[in-house]
């Protein structure tokens, strides 16, 4: 397995087009390793589901489960890629520029290796402490998420097992950023395959000896193997230190120049940064490509790049609402198993299916947000906010379409997926009929997670402290905690997966009217409707598939004309209101056959 390798010697001239091909590229490979990593992670859940059902034993490990979901939005998806991607492609930059000096920049060291080397034994060390104190404290830990639940001591037990990977996720996040900032996205994209690949081997092989236990050995296992399939990549990438590239010629007066170079954290030749103004490698003086003047340097402003070597508090006020964005986002499912553990047996299970299966498109749709975070970093770096605000509203516009059709195809087709995917063995009927209809609420705050995630990234792009995301998120969990006390008396699971949909579409909301106007000048005039348009098309198609769904009688075919079904009236729906997002979607299609075709 080899990285996607986004070096290269381009010229000037084909830098626009060869950035879009590289991106495209690394998008295509991320896709098809989330795909891979979500259907193990399917097929997981479909073991678990049939060898545990939805019982007390499931929800046990379920509640256990709680730490390695936490620790992966801390220290894989959110937090540590939202600090470490921005802080190693300054890195990288002033690596860059270095290796164009007549010393190569030997004089100063390596900035990379000098960011890995302050940075990661303190990270370690906190990682390390934070998993003793979770080992020992675990019995409050479950008492205080579950307050409820029938066997505690079996939830204990499990959780001192996944407690492992909080040590085992932050290691492989760190690793993950700083592949990701050198253009490096097969290891990072094929984590989860790993991850879940070594629960589906433990749990089958152990659990006729240690039960339900089998399943939390796993995903400690799986934890380790996610810093395994990265090692050797991370340590060829960033440990190493690059020879001295041969020397790039000035460019001539009034020559033109590439915007930006690959994506190996975008990265730049020594001669490039070296003929740019101040402002494209670290200074505030000179004004941004599109004409517009950076932000002037203020005296609390940390730069990414000098993570390692900042004071404390620097780091700290730069790293606080990181975290407190993503606790707080984790937090929708802390809500949920609390009020849902004083339900029913099962009730922890069901709210956990449906909500894995729901989120499938949303994971999908947010893939290329992932890929292109370092473009956006990389273009706030240079006070190139237009280039910024291009690259978010595409990405928003993909995702969006992409989660829609996810949406109309679980709302209409619920029962059919949790039918073929979970229901057998143990899980019976009645289990598919409650999780299928939890699925349904849940799809109504698909678009509303995907906005969240896509558009948390700008926010802390551009290496500054801001709190307006974590306040959104806060805003988000008080109308979910609020809306979920009130209904889970009378609606029970559905009222829980009803409050998470409402929470996190008011974060949404919030969060697409803020970035306009602090950090990325997004068009959200423009936005709001083409998500709409997107919105309605969607809603056409699950009527349609809700329709349809009950002339066939089997699960299986019937979800397969589903799959056809759907699609073809969320497209025709689209064109019929001109969502743009459809028509160019079509004629990139088009113009792909034709290539093919000739």
């Amino acid at each position: 397995m080899t990285g996607v390798d986004t070096r290269g010697k381009p010229s000037a001239t084909a830098e626009p087009s060869r950035l879009g091909n590289v991106l495209a590229r690394a998008a295509a490979v991320t896709a098809g390793l989330t795909l891979a990593g979500a259907l193990f992670g399917l097929v997981r859940d479909q073991a678990i589901a049939q060898i545990y059902g939805a019982s007390v034993d499931s929800d046990a490990f379920l509640i256990s489960w709680t730490v390695p979901e936490m620790a992966a939005t801390l220290l894989i998806e959110d937090a540590m890629a939202l600090l470490l991607v921005p802080a190693f492609s300054h890195a990288l930059a002033r690596r860059a520029a270095a290796a164009g000096e007549p010393d190569g920049g030997a004089l100063r060291g390596d900035p990379v290796r000098a960011l890995v080397r302050h940075t990661f034994p303190k990270l370690f060390a906190v990682l390390a402490a934070a998993t003793g104190l979770l080992l020992v404290f675990a019995p409050q830990f479950v008492a205080a998420l579950a307050p409820g639940f029938a066997d505690p001591a079996l939830a204990v037990e499990c959780t001192r097992l996944t407690a492992l990977t909080v040590l085992t996720f932050g290691i492989a996040g760190y690793f993950s950023a700083a592949l990701r900032a050198h253009g490096c996205f097969v290891p990072p994209a094929g984590v989860y395959v790993a991850y879940n690949a070594g629960i589906i081997a433990t749990t089958i092989a152990l659990h006729g000896l240690w039960g339900v236990r089998a399943a939390a050995a796993g995903v400690a296992f799986g934890g380790a193997l996610m810093v395994l399939v990265q090692l050797p990549f991370f340590a060829r990438e960033v440990t190493v230190r690059p020879r001295r590239p041969h020397p790039v010629p000035r460019p001539r007066a009034g020559a033109r120049t590439g915007r930006f170079r690959g994506v190996r954290a975008l990265g730049t030749t020594g001669a490039e940064l070296r003929d740019r103004p101040p402002a494209a490698h670290g200074g505030r003086t000179a004004p941004g490509r599109n004409g517009a003047r950076p932000e002037p340097e203020s005296p609390h402003r940390t730069e990414p790049g000098a993570l390692g070597t900042s004071p404390a508090g620097a780091v700290g006020a730069l790293l606080a609402p990181i975290v407190l964005f993503a606790v707080s986002r984790q937090s929708q499912v802390l809500v949920e198993r609390f009020l849902a553990s004083s339900l029913p047996s099962g009730a922890i299970s069901h709210l956990n299916y449906a909500q894995k299966v729901a989120q499938m498109p949303m994971v999908l749709s947010l893939m290329f947000c992932t890929v292109t975070f370092p473009a956006v970093a990389k273009a706030m770096a240079e006070g190139d906010r237009e280039r910024a605000r291009r690259r978010v509203e595409n990405d928003l516009a993909l995702a969006g379409l992409t989660v829609l059709l996810g949406t109309a195809l679980i709302i209409g087709y619920a029962p059919q997926i949790v039918e073929v995917l979970f229901q057998r063995g143990a899980f019976g009927p009645q289990d598919t009929q409650t999780t299928a209809t939890v699925m349904r609420v849940y799809a109504a705050g698909l678009l509303g997670h995907t906005l969240v995630g896509a558009l948390g990234r700008p926010f802390f792009s551009a290496g500054r402290p801001t709190w307006y995301p974590a306040a959104a998120m806060a805003a988000g969990l008080v109308v979910t905690v609020a809306a979920g006390t009130a209904a889970v008396g009378p609606w029970g699971v559905y009222g829980i997966a009803a409050a998470n949909a409402a929470g996190i579409s008011t974060t949404a909301l919030l969060l697409l009217r803020g970035l306009g106007s602090r950090v990325v000048p997004i068009r959200v005039r423009a936005i709001t409707p083409a998500l709409g348009r997107l919105a309605l098309a969607a809603g056409c198609a699950a009527a349609a598939g809700r329709l349809a769904a009950g002339t066939i009688g089997p699960a299986l075919p019937s979800l397969a004309v589903g799959c056809l079904l759907v699609p073809a009236v969320f497209t025709v729906t689209g064109l019929a209101v001109r969502a743009p997002e459809v028509v160019h979607l079509l004629a990139l299609i088009r113009q792909r056959i034709a290539r093919h075709v000739r």
